[in-house]
């Protein structure tokens, strides 16, 4: 770097004297030697004002438990979509498979994998492209319109039909044979795509299909083409259902139509216009599939649009980043109840679109919001979440949000699109395509 600026032995000089005359890093040093620094930056006087209350609350079922995977994005779909199955088979409980949908996407995104690296065999092996598919690969995390390739392409079946196993918990192992593998046929993949070598690059395309359905196979259990499915009602009543597919049970039990469903994001970046429809290249799992599709609003839009389907009594898909401002202990996200800067000395305030700009957040876990508290004005000031890390806890797996930290950590939501109203011409408008890496393509795990 030309004209660099170099750390001098003075300026070493002027930062010791500075540590010396900083009293309140000085006091801290042997405290953080032997403590955890973000328990000690949390403030009970605030945190204790965030009480596990809702004044619109839909009644759901017992938290669900995505064990050592990243598949939210999966049960918190299927924790959307069972909802209204319980309410047609009468029952307390009830779990969709999650297990059969991670088996198809796994295999879909193999065979996106290879379409993708045939797509760009004329690229540099370097490019940032090609890096970005090569080391993205193969793994659990996803989208909202993800999910819904898979369904209309395999449609669900119960869990008890399609249990877990310890890999399709535990997803470590499998993925990384997975991507080792697809990594090593990349370059056989680029070069036979690249010399036109057609009838070669299909045999070896059908040879990864053929192993990877065969791995999948053993780690998951073959998937059914049939299936008989018993379960016993609220009145106590067993009931057997014979020779169903994944199919007709999805036809029979399915209330919803997803394609009357939309993803709505905030991303207030200087190159994302509100209201305004995006897809991100390359990112997706079923080829020839719906590709991602957002609609981009404003914050005071996207939570009426969120408040007013909890208000109709249907839950929300949601993406947001989990990782910040978390009271484990209390189940409750809110950035005002730990003050960090106190304790480093630092002033860490950014906006929103930096955030998102600068890789200092964004969406990486899809939860469900199943209800809300709204003040004297009808504005919400905080929500009530349905999680997948299983029922242990404050609130046997549910958790809670401030409306300040909805607001700077909540990117993405699902909601139907009679709420859009006038608006929902906006999803007719052409596709503004973001480049892979585009925070907007980040995956929920």
């Amino acid at each position: 770097m030309k004209n660099a600026t170099p750390i001098t032995c003075c300026d070493l000089k002027n930062y010791g004297a500075y540590y010396e005359t900083d009293a309140v890093r000085r006091a801290l040093t042997p405290v953080f030697a032997k403590n955890n620094m973000g328990s000690m930056a949390y403030l009970t006087a605030e945190g204790k004002k965030m009480q596990f209350m809702f004044n619109h609350e839909i009644k759901t079922m017992s938290a669900t438990n995505q064990k050592s995977s990243g598949r939210c994005w999966l049960f918190a779909a299927t924790n959307v979509l069972r909802e209204q199955i319980a309410k047609k088979l009468n029952v307390d409980q009830f779990e969709l498979s999650q297990s059969w949908l991670a088996f198809w996407d796994k295999f879909e995104r193999v065979n996106y994998y290879i379409e993708s690296i045939i797509a760009t065999a004329d690229e540099a092996s370097d490019s940032r492209v090609v890096d970005y598919i090569v080391e993205t690969g193969v793994h659990d995390g996803g989208q909202w319109d993800m999910f819904t390739n898979i369904v209309k392409k395999y449609g669900v079946i119960p869990k008890c039909v399609y249990p877990e196993t310890f890999q399709s918990s535990n997803t470590g192992a499998l993925n990384r044979h997975i991507n080792n593998y697809l990594r090593a046929q990349t370059p056989k993949l680029r070069a036979l795509a690249k010399d036109g070598k057609t009838d070669e690059l299909a045999a070896l395309r059908d040879d990864i299909l053929k192993r990877t359905y065969s791995f999948l196979c053993a780690c998951y259990d073959v998937p059914p083409t049939e299936f008989d499915f018993e379960y016993k009602d609220k009145d106590d009543k067993v009931i057997l259902e014979k020779g169903l597919t994944p199919k007709s049970f999805t036809e029979k039990y399915l209330g919803n139509d997803l394609d009357d469903y939309v993803s709505i994001v905030h991303a207030p970046t200087a190159d994302k216009p509100f209201d305004k429809m995006y897809t991100v290249k390359f990112l997706g799992n079923v080829a020839g599939g719906e590709p991602v599709r957002h609609l981009n609003l404003s914050m005071d839009e996207f939570k009426k649009l969120v408040v007013a389907q909890l208000k109709d009594g249907e839950i929300v898909w949601f993406g947001s980043d989990c990782g910040k401002f978390s009271d484990g202990d209390r189940a409750c996200w809110d950035p005002a109840q730990y003050n960090e800067d106190l304790l480093t000395g630092f002033d860490s305030e950014i906006s929103k679109a930096d955030m998102l700009d600068y890789h200092v957040s964004a969406m990486n876990h899809a939860m469900c919001i199943t209800g809300v508290n709204l003040d004297e004005n009808d504005q919400p000031n905080r929500w009530k979440i349905e999680n997948s890390w299983g029922d242990g806890g404050a609130n046997k797996g549910y958790h809670m949000a401030s409306d300040p930290w909805f607001d700077r950590y909540v990117y993405q939501a699902v909601v139907n699109k009679k709420y859009l109203g006038e608006k929902a011409a906006l999803l007719e408008q052409p596709l503004i395509e973001l480049n892979p890496w585009d925070p907007m393509g980040s995956l929920a795990d």
